[in-house]
């Protein structure tokens, strides 16, 4: 007799009972050749519809464990008797064998988010006020991609949606000078499949890679991912050192912040873009600008992308994420035109294409103007909570703190000037347990430092009133725990 709880809910009873007959076939209860009840039997046994019954009976059936002729009671065949093996134990599973990728990407260090307890004042980096989300200009332009009419609905190109890149393209030329053809933009699902994309297309496991240091984790961790050896090159005030850089002809990729370092905040200079553009071109290498923060200015100008005087050499990197959400997961790349084919290629097998209804309502708030009004807005509301954290950061600290990167972006490096570098991750677990979120720098370097403790203090996704409360909550902690009022 099937052994299972009677009266049970619709939901799930399909499984157990399927579980439970599997169960009694592969230890023995059943022999090959028993018959099985019939279905209306059981079902009135068990007090569930017939329908309940038959679906568990089709699933045993598919799997081999039961045949079925019609009029009579299902039988357990001989060549299901014993094909499922219970494991004993969780414990017992073998180690399983991952290929060398992922065992290099298991190795670096695990850094989700999305798993970390929500804090009253988290000062990460990346985040964005959900407030600041255009809700009803979003789900306009979104609501007419899924409502347009299509004779059908297919794969879209891997470069991206029409549409968008044509968009795209004005928007670079008017807000960063960029001009270049519609074949050079490709769509892709966030900065950080770019990343993947250019790993993929230059790196070969061993070869070398040129890294910001310190720099963006998530950039390093890609390289690291595809076995790659990299290049640590010091940042300094000025960002990336180009007078440190090693022979070219060994480079496979080199990766630069040059608008706004990650995460100094230095703009590289003339000289240093020149420098590093030479350098590319004498080693046949590529460079990434990532320009994660491009549209946000305060102090000063507007910083010309390093692509436009590339000569062919840059691989431009722009995203959305710091403008609508980095939930969307979208962003671009533009490349030198021979480069489009095998990114696109390289794409079509990562993931077919970027979310099709996305592109489409991206590309709609670029062609009616709504993105860029609403980039203003960001970059007013912006520039308000930057204005707040500065002014809250001088008022709790005052000298004891230096903060550098304020001109640009949407986070700043605060150096505290009496704590070093070993103290960074007791205070922030100290901050942590009082409600506030801050990020130690040295997460960010390849090698430990001796340096001041510093920390990334990101303010884009706190409202403005919040601000001022998580600094005081953070002074007394800095207060009572690592130096005395």
């Amino acid at each position: 007799m099937v052994q299972l709880v009677k009266g049970s809910r619709k939901s799930g009873a399909t499984r157990r009972i399927y579980l439970s007959l599997r169960d009694q076939i592969t230890s023995g209860v059943y022999d090959a050749g028993e018959r099985l009840p019939s279905s209306r039997a059981l079902a009135g046994e068990l007090g569930v519809s017939r329908t309940t019954v038959t679906a568990a009976y089709d699933q045993l059936i598919s799997e081999g464990y039961i045949t079925v002729r019609q009029g009579a009671k299902p039988t357990v065949t001989s060549e299901g008797r014993h094909p499922y093996t219970r494991p004993a134990s969780q414990a017992q599973e073998p180690t399983p064998q991952v290929s060398a990728y992922a065992s290099r990407a298991m190795a670096l260090p695990k850094n989700i988010s999305a798993e970390q307890a929500a804090l009253q004042y988290d000062f990460r980096y990346g985040d964005i006020a959900s407030s600041d989300f255009p809700k009803l200009a979003w789900r306009r332009a979104l609501n007419a991609a899924v409502l347009a009419y299509r004779e059908r609905l297919g794969y879209e190109h891997p470069a991206g949606n029409l549409a968008l890149r044509r968009a795209l393209q004005g928007y670079l030329w008017r807000a960063r000078g960029i001009e270049c053809d519609i074949t050079q933009i490709i769509v892709v699902s966030g900065s950080q499949q770019a990343l993947d994309l250019c790993a993929r297309v230059f790196v070969d496991p061993g070869g070398q890679v040129v890294l910001e240091e310190p720099c963006y984790a998530m950039a390093r961790n890609v390289m690291l991912a595809t076995g790659a050896m990299p290049v640590a090159i010091p940042c300094d005030k000025d960002g990336m050192d180009t007078c440190r850089l090693p022979v070219p002809k060994d480079v496979a990729l080199a990766f630069v912040t040059p608008s706004h370092q990650f995460p100094l905040g230095g703009v590289l200079p003339s000289g240093r873009r020149k420098a590093l553009i030479e350098w590319a071109i004498s080693g046949n290498t590529y460079i990434i600008e990532d320009d994660y923060d491009g549209e946000y200015r305060y102090d000063v100008r507007p910083i010309p992308p390093l692509w436009m005087i590339g000569q062919g050499r840059v691989i431009y990197v722009g995203t959305v994420s710091k403008t609508l959400s980095p939930t969307l997961r979208l962003g671009y790349m533009v490349l030198p035109g021979t480069l489009a084919e095998p990114f696109v290629r390289c794409k079509q097998i990562t993931d077919r294409h970027s979310s099709s209804f996305e592109q489409e309502a991206l590309a709609s708030m670029i062609e009616t103007g709504a993105y860029e009004s609403h980039v203003r807005k960001m970059r007013r509301l912006n520039a308000e909570r930057r204005t707040a954290f500065l002014n809250a950061m001088a008022e709790a600290f005052g000298d004891e703190v230096d903060i550098v990167g304020t001109s640009a972006g949407l986070h700043v490096v605060v150096w505290f000037n009496h704590l070093i570098a070993s103290d960074e991750e007791r205070f922030a677990g100290c901050a942590r347990q009082e409600g506030v979120g801050i990020y130690p720098i040295s997460r960010l370097y390849a090698a430990p430092t001796d340096q001041r403790a510093g920390f990334i203090f990101g303010y884009a996704g706190l409202p403005v009133e919040q601000i001022g409360k998580g600094v005081n909550d953070l002074v007394q902690v800095y207060r009572s725990k690592f130096r005395s009022a």
